[in-house]
């Protein structure tokens, strides 16, 4: 039941977004969405004050493992950061979509909105699949642990490079369905054309949204389940993140050439998180809740200095 009520409240949120704030086509400010995106993160916040309550009072049985209340609001607190700070890599291969297909900046909000949709729905089989396999598995972190390492390593060794999105996997399985029109500018995800439904170049970019989403929630999901091993805990962080990544992206987006050694904060945090689940059997090393938010949170802090740090520095130079 509580499951349930998240998702109404969730889907609620959601339809109030799209009907009453964001119902037209219309390029969003910098400072519009700097404004949601200190929306999303203070409903972040205060659920997790609501979190305390639930687990501390066992509401509708959301704690049976008869976790700490305050251990569940930190473990809450240490998802939403580590699916926030993952998103950054996301939010930069986004704005590369939509560079490809042209996008124009008045559809991109609700190509976000409905690939949130989507998303939820992913994050919610894949995270129910995950807790699954690490309840029936005690290997199952070290399977984890070795994917979050191997996808730092990966994206150590990644350059920046041209990618035909065409060629994505969800265009490919599209294409099969649907024939695509790639110059039809008028904001519709379907059209038709002597009779026949043809899909455009916008719903298209809403399906390549969707994979590369269901891609990262490979690294996502996992790391979170170093933190926590409780499937509502997973799941709230995520969508929590999720939510406010499209406020994040308007935000982002044009700056993601200002935060460029983010990328190596990204790749410390997966290492570390990797590390804590390949260890989590070593008695000897007790890593809680606070001691992985707070390595989280200098991870990103030491990638946002040394990035203006850098910055400036080049500044200075080419003066």
């Amino acid at each position: 039941m509580i499951w349930i009520i998240f998702i109404a409240v969730i889907f609620g949120l959601l339809a109030l977004d799209l009907g009453v704030f964001h119902k037209q086509n219309k390029v969003v400010s910098i400072k519009e969405s700097i404004a949601w995106t200190i929306v999303w993160i203070a409903l972040a916040l205060s659920f997790g004050g609501v979190l305390y309550w639930l687990y501390d009072n066992n509401i509708l049985g959301v704690n049976p493992a008869d976790i700490s209340a305050s251990k569940a609001m930190m473990e809450f607190y240490t998802g939403y950061i580590i699916e926030e700070s993952l998103s950054m890599d996301n939010i930069f291969v986004i704005a590369m979509i939509f560079s490809f297909f042209k996008i124009a900046g008045k559809f991109q909000h609700k190509i976000l909105f409905w690939g949130i949709i989507g998303a939820i729905f992913f994050r919610l089989v894949m995270i129910y699949l995950g807790a699954t396999f690490v309840e029936k598995f005690e290997w199952a972190t070290y399977v984890f642990g070795a994917i979050l390492i191997y996808s730092a390593l990966k994206m150590l060794k990644s350059e920046d490079e041209e990618t035909n999105f065409k060629e994505n996997i969800g265009v490919k399985l599209l294409s099969k369905i649907y024939p695509i029109d790639w110059e039809e500018k008028s904001g519709k995800y379907f059209i038709k054309k002597n009779g026949k439904k043809i899909a455009t170049g916008l719903f298209a970019t809403l399906v390549v949204v969707e994979f590369s989403d269901i891609l990262f929630a490979v690294d996502s999901i996992p790391a979170i389940f170093s933190i926590t091993k409780d499937p509502f805990i997973v799941f709230t962080s995520n969508i929590f993140a999720i939510l406010g990544l499209r406020n994040l992206f308007f935000f982002l987006s044009g700056m993601m050439d200002k935060f460029q050694y983010i990328k190596y904060s990204l790749v410390g945090i997966l290492l570390f998180v990797g590390l804590k689940m390949i260890l989590v059997d070593f008695e000897w090393i007790k890593i809680t809740p606070m001691i992985s938010l707070s390595v989280i949170l200098g991870f990103l802090t030491f990638g946002v200095i040394y990035s203006i740090y850098k910055n400036s520095k080049e500044e200075k130079i080419n003066n």
